[in-house]
């Protein structure tokens, strides 16, 4: 459930409404308003405590009673157990009361130590020292007391105590370097900026005179955003005012490197901070597991209730007749027969819910989470999915969903560094139509023209990298000079690092950005010098950035690099043919392709864009909106001057991960920003598109040509049409995301053509594989959307290694995050996180086929378990006169439903791993159990049958061998008591030994658990009937198991009963796995064979020798 717009109204509320603005207005220091300042209206902040726990001491236990009570089981044997205190009932409270104890108390228990483990962490966070500075002075004090509008100092390597906007820095040209890995696992170094009339404040004594105040937005959680300015009040009348933006602001859990020291203002504290902001919880995903109990629970609480009735009504009509009014033992007092008929009745069926209410396995609940909890430490634990160059393992941040892995059908993935490494290397650069290829020339000779100079200083200028020429950072040495001191690139983007390393294999070195300038180092090892004057900072809607620059001859330069479906069409003069001709042989060849052009700026035209940006960034509303609009007036009529490729290698194994995930029948789709060519060369070298595959295209280029309704009828005809594509059954559609958009909200004039959306899901059904290119991150989760909500209804998983795909991730049933290069934010945000692609074929055909066999196999065992042992209880209703006499061991079997099935479960958690580890990867077992196969209903009604037909057993096979019969030494006759025993010793035999025959790989657990399970019982029998318990008000079991030991008939009734309710099952699996085998089985037997000729030729070869 969302809070956020509670939470926001129950602030604005203590607030006052009319105190509530859309902006906040902070003074630097907490320092009253200068004379002549704006009336401002007070407003409250938190303070800067961090609260992620869920409970407090004092509201833990109602909390927590609360929420485990709206599980309907949880309600359901609440309700069962209240029945048993307020009404005369068959059974004890015990019986009910005592497993939910059990499951409240252990649920109660580990989500209270969890919330203690939260505690302690956010009491370490909070109590941590700070260093504010106060009246020219800095003290030290805890981080929870920090308020907005103190200002502290932060030292090198430690961590923002909460989001602040940077003032001063130790470094001259007032830059900082931070590192965000808390945040979204990015390791690089960031650089941010002091506000340019603050920087020159470098001691506590300055920050005592700063008289400014900051407008700014209020909290809001998107990480890379944030609109404000800052006013300087000095001895003039009007302040100065500057633009802030998201290069000023830093965020909390974020760390200082590589800087000194920082002076910094708290702008949002505690939980206002965008790190806090981003805590809000993911929606509950739901497995089709956990969707087939429910309905399973529903069918068996109407049988439950039917039952009830049915004993009710019959009831009645026995005691119709005032000669069997009620048994000699059970009279009723005047006050019941005084009741009206209808408080009777209602009471009766209540009483009958009671007896028959273990039809709902409620141990079932335990035993699946228990399974779920455990099962999930084998992915962690797996050797073959630990990384040594990450050093990293799977995570499980889910249990929920262990056998929806086995459920996959449709599998979208990111392609860059997903598919790819992510690790950028320089290929060649087109300059005028000439290839430059480091330590080579391609077209015969360097061009030392104009151009050619002028295009490697563009790439050496329009980037935002850094160089660190220390030793090492953060202990790792890294160094690109020889025989020089040591130095580095660093930057939040690999291609810009890729770029900047190829221009120096060129002969063009980047050198370093002090003050305002930046250095190159040019062929003839002389240092240029370029005032970097503004940075149009790169979007993914813009998908181009530039620099704006001058010379030391004072000429201005524009450069700017990006897309070429973003260059392109802003270009006015240059090589055009020549350097796209390049750009699509390259994009053929897989490479990332950037277009580079430029723009000389006069005097005047450079003093109008200065105009425009200022205006843009100081605007406090709709600031993104006016920059682009600038950026779109500032970045026109370019010349230009080629273009470069880098090579984003494929991941190992990626090829062959996809193979066997088409072989196992997933549908496997590609989700990708880049552009088509890139794209469609990355998906033949991981071999999701064959040679072979006929391609489809729904793309722009194709749409401007004919109308949209046009091409989807002609790709429609071509794949769907068995007449028109009999030739060719192996499709792969490609389709861009403008095209994609027109689909899904097609304009008025297309929507009059038809339903578009459907006409493409039948397209997509066809192909063996779909690649989507040119996507928003919000396209992708549209994607994965529009497959979820498809009549089929699939099971979709998502997986990326970048924050653009945190949307799908969330979005499909599961969620597989990357720990890649492009942060941790996805892998923070996903159900899974694996180190690479390629240990995604055995999270989903060795773990996820295997647990998803487990548990469908307990939860039909479950449901088999609970009817074998209730139906003999509503047969004897019928011979006792509906008295709602129990026969049956209720304690007994409390032992067996709630500790058995936990000790079961370890042991079955062992159970087929290795025989399946060896199976799945060798053959495509997978797709035989998809579609939720082995928990459909035929087989659900098929085991439940098997449970009525072993209870029928159960009963009348007891019944009639002991009807009329005497069967002790003595003479005695076997009583109720002894009745109900020899049953449900038939039962637990029967349930376990029907466990031990579904069990398909033995090890030394599976012998001590299921054989000790039965010793156990007996041993428990033997102890509870052979001792006069005094802590119990009835001794009605005294001396009855003994007894029925002691007589011969007994012992051949309890193995003809076993054998007879487990013969049927026998029989059918011995036929079907003759006439009908499944995969596994041939599987199985083709292994034996080549076993069995292995061990011949072994034996041969030993007696030849």
């Amino acid at each position: 459930m969302d809070f956020s717009s509670i939470r926001k109204f129950i602030t604005r509320w203590c607030a006052g409404e009319e105190n509530w603005v859309d902006t906040r207005t902070v003074y630097i220091g907490n320092k009253e308003p200068p004379p002549g300042a704006e009336a401002y209206i007070p407003q409250r902040y938190p303070d800067n405590r961090i609260i992620s726990s869920k409970y407090t001491f004092w509201n833990f236990v109602p909390k927590n009673l609360f929420e485990q009570f709206r599980r309907i089981a949880n309600f359901y044997f609440l309700i069962i157990f209240l029945v048993q205190l307020i009404i005369d009932t068959p059974t004890s409270p015990i019986t009910s009361g005592l497993p939910l104890f059990f499951v409240i108390t252990v649920t109660a228990i580990k989500q209270g130590y969890e919330d203690w483990l939260r505690h302690k962490a956010d009491n370490a966070i909070n109590q941590c020292p700070v260093h504010e500075v106060q009246h020219g002075k800095v003290i030290r004090k805890q981080s929870r007391k920090l308020r907005v509008g103190d200002v502290v100092l932060i030292k090198e390597d430690e961590t923002f105590p909460c989001d602040l906007i940077l003032l001063s820095t130790s470094r001259e040209d007032g830059t900082c370097f931070v590192t965000t890995a808390s945040l979204d696992g990015e390791s690089s170094h960031k650089t941010y900026y002091a506000v340019q009339d603050t920087k020159a404040f470098i001691t506590e004594e300055d920050f005592d005179t700063l008289q400014a105040s900051i407008e700014c937005e209020q909290p809001q959680p998107d990480l890379y955003k944030f609109v404000g300015r800052i006013n300087i009040y000095s001895d003039r009348n009007e302040p100065i005012a500057r633009p802030l933006g998201s290069e000023n602001l830093l965020l909390r859990g974020a760390t200082l490197k590589n800087t000194q020291h920082i002076y910094a203002v708290a702008i949002y504290t505690g939980m206002e901070t965008k790190m806090a902001l981003n805590y809000q919880s993911k929606s509950q995903k739901r497995s089709a597991v956990e969707k087939s109990m429910n309905a399973y629970l529903i069918v068996y609480l109407c049988i439950l209730i039917s039952k009830a009735l049915i004993n009710t009504v019959l009831k009645y009509v026995w005691q119709a007749d005032p000669d069997k009014d009620e048994p000699f033992y059970n009279q009723k007092t005047d006050t019941e027969r005084q009741r009206h008929i209808l408080i009777r009745a209602f009471t009766d069926f209540l009483a009958f819910m009671v007896l028959f209410n273990y039809i709902i396995p409620v141990s079932m609940y335990v035993t699946v989470e228990m399974q779920k909890f455990l099962g999930s430490y084998f992915i962690m634990w797996d050797d073959e999915m630990f990384d040594e160059e990450l050093g990293e393992r799977a995570q499980v941040n889910t249990s929920d969903l262990n056998e929806e892995l086995g459920q996959v059908e449709y599998v979208f993935t990111d392609k860059t560094g997903t598919l790819t490494e992510n690790n950028m290397e320089f290929i060649e650069c087109c300059v005028d139509g000439y290839v430059y290829v480091p330590d080579a020339i391609c077209n015969g000779q360097v061009m030392p023209g104009e151009s050619e100079e002028l295009f490697f200083r563009a790439l050496c200028l329009c980037h935002t990298v850094q160089v660190k020429e220390e030793e090492t950072v953060d202990g790792i040495k890294m160094g690109i000079h020889q025989n020089k001191a040591t130095s580095f690139y660093i930057s939040s983007s690999p291609d810009e690092v890729a770029l900047v390393e190829g221009m120096k294999r060129l002969g063009f070195t980047y050198l370093r950005l002090k003050d305002s300038h930046m250095e190159i180092l040019n062929r003839e090892d002389e240092v240029e010098r370029f005032e970097l004057l503004e940075v149009l900072t790169f979007d993914s809607v813009r998908r181009r950035m530039s620099v704006i620059v001058r010379s030391t001859t004072g000429e201005y330069y524009l450069f700017c690099k990006g897309a070429d479906s973003s260059i392109f069409p802003r270009v006015i003069s240059g090589k055009v043919e020549q350097v796209k001709a390049r750009v699509e042989h390259n994009a053929v060849e897989g490479l990332r392709t950037l277009c580079v052009a430029y723009r000389k700026l006069s005097v005047a035209q450079y003093e109008e864009t200065c105009h425009l940006l200022n205006s843009a960034k100081l605007a406090l509303q709709d600031r993104d909106r006016k920059l682009a609009e600038a950026y779109d007036l500032i970045e026109k009529d370019f010349v230009l001057l080629g273009a470069t490729a880098v090579e984003d290698r494929l991941q190992d194994k990626a090829a062959d991960t996809i193979e066997s995930l088409q072989k196992a029948g997933m549908k496997v789709w590609v989700l990708t920003g880049d552009k088509m060519e890139t794209a469609a060369a990355t998906c033949y070298a991981s071999k999701l598109f064959r040679r072979s595959t006929q391609i489809l295209e729904l793309t722009t280029k194709r749409t401007e040509e004919q109308s949209l309704h046009d091409v989807l009828l002609c790709v429609y005809l071509c794949v769907c049409v068995p007449s028109l594509s009999a030739d060719c059954v192996d499709y792969g559609l490609i389709i861009d995301g403008a095209t994609l958009s027109a689909v899904l909200k097609p304009s008025q004039e297309d929507s009059s053509q038809g339903n578009y959306k459907e006409i493409f899901l039948e397209i997509c059904r066809n192909c063996s594989a779909v690649l989507c290119c040119r996507m928003a991150p919000l396209q992708k989760a549209q994607i994965v959307k529009l497959i979820k909500s498809s009549p089929e209804h699939p099971i979709t998983l998502a997986i990326g290694d970048g924050a653009n795909d945190v949307s799908m991730i969330l979005e499909a049933h599961v969620g597989i995050g990357i720990m890649g290069k492009e942060g941790r934010q996805a892998a923070r945000n996903s159900d899974y996180a694996i180190p690479k692609f390629k240990h995604l074929k055995k999270m989903l055909l060795v773990h996820g086929h295997y647990y998803y066999i487990r548990i469908s196999e307990l939860v039909q065992y479950f449901f088999y378990k609970n009817v074998a042992f209730i139906f003999p209880q509503f047969l004897y209703q019928f011979f006792c006169g509906f008295s709602q006499q129990n026969s049956l061991l209720y304690l007994l079997y409390i032992m067996c439903t709630v500790m058995f099935p936990l000790y079961r479960d370890i042991a079955q958690n062992s159970l087929l791993y290795l025989l399946y580890i060896m199976c799945t990867v060798m053959f495509p077992l997978y797709r035989d159990i998809a579609k939720n196969s082995l928990l459909r209903w035929p087989i659900f009604i098929y085991w439940t049958f098997l449970g009525v037909f072993d209870a029928v057993v159960f009963f009348f096979g007891s019944y009639f061998l002991f009807n009329n019969s005497t069967f002790t030494s003595n003479g005695q006759m076997f009583g109720n008591w002894t009745f109900g025993t020899l049953v449900f010793t038939v039962l637990v035999f029967t349930v376990t030994l029907k466990l031990a025959m579904d069990t398909h790989y033995w090890t030394w657990i599976n012998h001590f658990v299921i054989w000790g399970s039965l010793l156990f019982f007996v041993i428990f029998s033997l102890l509870w009937g052979g001792i006069i318990w005094p802590f119990l008000n009835y001794q009605r079991m005294y001396y009855v198991f003994i007894q029925m030991l002691s007589s011969g008939p007994a012992w051949l009734s309890i193995i003809l009963l076993i054998v007879t309710s487990l013969l049927p099952d026998v029989v059918k699996k011995v036929v079907c796995r003759a006439l009908w085998p499944t995969t596994t089985e041939r599987i199985q037997c083709t292994l034996k064979e080549r076993w069995l000729e292995c061990s011949f030729i072994n034996t041969e070869t030993m007696y030849l020798t």
